[in-house]
């Protein structure tokens, strides 16, 4: 099976080693770099997983922090085949519709 690449992220916990210990002490250091982010923008880049991160910001954090970027991402490989949520699927997909097919339909005009 393919491996499929995953990551964690571990800015909370590079900020806690650094004494950063609330979200918005972030903020005033981001702006002295030229970024603004809201305070709800930076809690949810803390405490969650960002999907997409602009590199400019991702820069603003190694340099704030004073780490690396395998300190802030890791690498988790993650077995192929085997998905991390649920995928979801149409009511009554897990009976199967047997032989049945729909047929298409014929538009006839008026006589």
């Amino acid at each position: 099976m393919a491996a499929k690449l995953d990551y964690q992220w571990h800015l909370r916990k590079i900020m806690a080693d650094r004494g950063l210990f609330s979200t918005t002490d972030l903020i005033p250091l981001l702006q002295e770099r030229g970024i603004t982010l809201s305070s709800s923008q930076v809690y949810r880049l803390v405490v969650e997983r960002p999907e997409r991160l602009s590199l400019k910001i991702l820069m603003s954090l190694l340099d704030i922090l004073d780490c690396t970027m395998d300190d802030l991402i890791e690498p988790v490989a993650t077995a192929g085949s085997e998905s991390t949520s649920p995928t979801k699927k149409a009511v009554g997909a897990e009976t199967g519709i047997g032989g049945l097919r729909p047929k298409r339909a014929r538009i006839r005009r008026l006589e």
